[in-house]
């Protein structure tokens, strides 16, 4: 039996497919023109704007980044950063969470607001630089993966998750002689796939998107990711036209840049495309039980 809708319902309705076709075009559009540019003749781009003839296409951008082998290196510490902290990450929020849910624990309020402190001050940027320097992790691995490796609002996720886990399927293990390491890795840690894929998410995107900490803390251009690679390789491209007294040396340069740009956006974003689909089953489910109890 069909529904029956008013007239302010019918309006809400309409006002809300109106907002969803806008947030659509807001993310494709832009999609849409980033992928089509990369693969554009940038003359033909900059001169004419976007072509779907196929003769002002080309793949010479793909070639230069794919042929230069600090992006492929880049490319590779990218992907070592991100799973590495990813799996950090979740580690260190699972078990800390784990435990913060548990009213067994003494002084896990104090536990929690001393956390929660640390989300609204910091020592700063100096500090911190400090504090990896005398660690001596400058120019390693360790200095990307470490200082951040402990989100105060993912350990609150996953807190919240295990909360929800009824307290009787503890209970009946401890009745069968069950430790708690064997308790959470055997029946807490089975149910937890939809916080666990959704914090492995936010911190693989999170890293993967980040450039920052790789340029205050790794000197080392064989340390350097991806994103960094990508903004050291724009910004040598970005001229400054008083500088280049040949105009035909200036035009492709300019050439240069825009062609490499697009196809850099488009190559720095395919994993992140590829991955998704595989979270998506996870990704609303843990989202809403982490948040809400």
């Amino acid at each position: 039996m069909p529904v029956k809708h008013s007239g302010f319902d019918r309006f809400l309705l309409g006002l809300n497919a109106v907002g969803l076709v806008a947030a659509v075009l807001v993310i494709v559009v832009p999609l849409f023109y980033i992928v089509v540019a990369s693969f554009m003749e940038p003359s033909v781009l900059l001169s004419r704007g976007l072509s779907l003839r196929i003769e002002d296409w080309t793949l010479e951008g793909y070639r230069k980044i794919l042929s230069n082998p600090a992006m492929v290196r880049g490319f590779l510490n990218a992907l070592l950063y991100s799973v590495s902290f990813a799996a950090v990450t979740v580690t260190v929020s699972v078990f800390a969470g784990y435990a913060l849910s548990d009213r067994r624990l003494k002084g896990r309020g104090l536990f929690m607001t001393l956390f929660v402190i640390t989300m609204f001050f910091g020592g700063g940027l100096v500090p911190t630089y400090l504090l990896v320097k005398k660690l001596g992790m400058l120019d390693t691995v360790w200095a990307v993966l470490l200082p951040g490796a402990v989100n105060v609002w993912n350990i609150i996720l996953s807190r919240t998750f295990f909360q929800s886990v009824p307290v009787e399927l503890k209970e009946a293990a401890n009745v069968d002689g069950a430790s708690e390491i064997s308790i959470f890795f055997r029946i807490v840690l089975p149910l937890s796939k939809p916080i666990v894929f959704v914090l492995a998410l936010y911190a693989f995107v999170g890293q993967w998107n980040s450039y920052f900490d790789a340029m205050i803390y790794l000197d080392n251009p064989k340390l350097h990711p991806l994103q960094l690679v990508l903004r050291s390789i724009l910004i040598q491209n970005q001229v400054d036209p008083g500088m280049i007294g040949d105009q035909l040396a200036m035009a492709e340069m300019k050439r240069l840049s825009e062609m490499i740009k697009y196809a850099a956006i488009v190559v720095s974003s395919v994993p992140l495309i590829v991955m998704y689909p595989f979270f998506q089953k996870y990704f609303e489910k843990g989202v809403l039980i982490g948040s809400l109890k």
